[in-house]
């Protein structure tokens, strides 16, 4: 059994966060822990009119980001990785500067300590140097910065053709099998 951890924060992006959660759901033999701050509530609602329990549903576990002492706080707890989809600016200065002021941030702090793989999908544009320096730092302690953003090479036709294939891309990267993202076969003659 495979365990992943997903956060999805008050960043614009929740769709990436909620495909990813129906992509592991739909995976056998992976097991999911979620947590959900109360921006990202907020933004499930207006981007997608959808309520917090709708996207508890699609986990196995589920964690209130208030409770520090969950088992995915603990590097005991294992884990193949953690993805934060989308993950906002406040919540990756956390993670780049060790502020586990919440379970989100304190599970990522967690997936760095014990060198797991740490996917942050961050969600902001145009970057500041606060957030290019943030990102350096997290890349510098073994951590991926993944924004989502479309390949346009796969000629999409949706806005769910451009966030399956980020979230395919994203799954891969975690070792999970998937089909919304294929191969790249090369340009044909």
């Amino acid at each position: 059994m495979r365990r992943l951890v997903v956060a999805i924060t008050g960043a614009s992006g929740a769709g990436y966060g909620v495909r990813l959660l129906e992509l592991l759901r739909a995976t056998e033999g992976v097991e999911s822990h979620l947590m959900i701050s109360d921006a990202a509530a907020l933004n499930l609602h207006h981007e997608l009119d959808l309520k917090r329990k709708d996207i508890e549903a699609l986990a196995d576990h589920v964690h209130s980001v208030r409770d520090i002492g969950a088992c995915v706080a603990s590097g005991s707890f294992h884990s193949d990785g953690m993805v934060i989809a989308p993950c906002s600016m406040k919540t990756l200065a956390a993670v780049a500067h060790g502020l586990c002021d919440n379970l989100i941030t304190r599970a990522a702090d967690v997936t760095l300590k014990e060198r797991r793989r740490l996917i942050l999908m961050v969600r902001e544009t145009p970057f500041n140097l606060a957030h290019l320096r943030n990102m350096t730092a997290v890349t510098e302690m073994g951590g991926i910065i993944f924004p989502p953003l479309p390949a346009l090479y796969q000629r999409p036709q949706s806005v769910q053709d451009m966030i399956d294939h980020t979230v395919g891309r994203v799954a891969e990267m975690l070792g999970v099998a998937q089909s919304l993202a294929p191969e790249w076969q090369g340009l044909k003659p």
